[in-house]
């Protein structure tokens, strides 16, 4: 059901029977090793590209996703998924081995929470019993195709990010036990005329206030009613440049009950300069920590809003400024 401007209500209430999370040997390096489902200790994954090890990572995480459900391929009637490369071919190549029919989505980082909002609406609707949302990133395939080659040993400036190598995936249904979808905010377009792909946190940053903002509006809530809100890949400078924004807008969120995936996947050990991006970042740390959160009891109801810069190297060659997005899902315990 519509609510508001730009937001839908799931009466419904889709749940999701089960995820799965693959991740790479820096992320078994990092601060959530016990969410993962998969963790490899070669990033090229045996396979001879980084794209393919990608490619890889995905397959697993879906696979793991159906069958933790307790279902197979043909069970699952539609896939929606998103990656960073070129014509999302993680994803397309991904559903070649499915089978499932598929929608590709590019949402850049915050396709985890794109495919999760359509996965829920179809779910919600009757138009499938069961829908697989997924995304996926490799650190070595996307600083080849954004920014430098990992094989340049590029020095980058503090501001930048850390692609997470991973892939996650989250298997809905219209009935079963779970923690529950209940609302999703879509997010529009956000351009502050910034321009440097080396500092993507102040670039989403406004977009995801944005859509915060919009989300309390169409629902008439507050930030009192989750226990908590995390935004997609802000990372320390996105981060705090949207919890500035938000008390000067009036809506002020705690400091402990607002996060960022980029900032809970990694130890502050870890060489990541301003913390994690990619679209597996949101996507693991999600369908990993934050569901499992859900799970002990922990928590009871998150915002999860995912950010993302959809920007290329042919436009940033023709000298644009970046485009921002945020989709924002909000997901409940069962007896939330």
């Amino acid at each position: 059901m519509l609510a508001g401007r730009q937001s839908w209500l799931f009466q419904n209430r889709p749940v999701i029977l089960a995820t799965g999370v693959t991740g790479g040997p820096f992320e078994a390096a990092g601060a959530l090793p016990n969410d993962f489902d998969v963790l490899h200790d070669d990033i090229w994954l045996g396979q001879a590209s980084f794209e393919k090890a990608e490619k890889k990572l995905l397959e697993e995480a879906c696979e793991k996703a159906i069958y933790k459900a307790g279902l197979k391929k043909e069970d699952v009637h539609f896939f929606f998924s998103g990656d960073l490369m070129n014509q999302i071919i993680s994803s397309s190549f991904t559903a070649r081995k499915l089978g499932i029919p598929y929608f590709g989505l590019f949402g850049a980082c915050s396709s985890s929470m794109e495919g999760l909002s359509l996965a829920a609406f179809v779910v919600n609707a009757g138009g499938a019993r069961y829908a697989l949302a997924a995304a996926s990133s490799h650190n070595g395939a996307v600083n080849k195709q954004y920014r430098y080659p990992t094989e340049y040993g590029a020095q980058l400036p503090p501001t930048a990010q850390w692609t997470v190598t991973g892939a996650g995936a989250a298997l809905l249904a219209a009935e079963g036990s779970g923690p529950r979808v209940t609302m999703a905010t879509i997010g529009r377009i956000v351009d502050m005329g910034l321009s440097d792909p080396f500092n993507m946190g102040a670039a989403m940053a406004p977009a995801a206030v944005d859509t915060i903002e919009s989300h309390f509006r169409d629902f008439k809530l507050d930030a009192s009613y989750y226990d908590l809100i995390a935004t997609g890949d802000l990372g320390k400078v996105g981060h705090a440049i949207a919890g500035d924004l938000l008390q000067k807008h009036g809506l002020a969120i705690p400091g402990e009950k607002f996060t960022d995936c980029g900032l809970l996947i990694y130890k502050d050990d870890q060489p990541v300069m301003a913390g994690a991006s990619g679209c597996a970042c949101s996507a693991v740390v999600t369908y990993g920590h934050l569901l499992n959160r859900l799970r002990r009891g922990e928590l009871r109801r998150i915002l999860v809003v995912a950010t993302g810069t959809l920007l290329s190297p042919l436009s940033y060659q023709q000298k644009e400024s970046i485009p921002c997005i945020a989709h924002a899902v909000a997901i409940e315990r069962e007896d939330g």
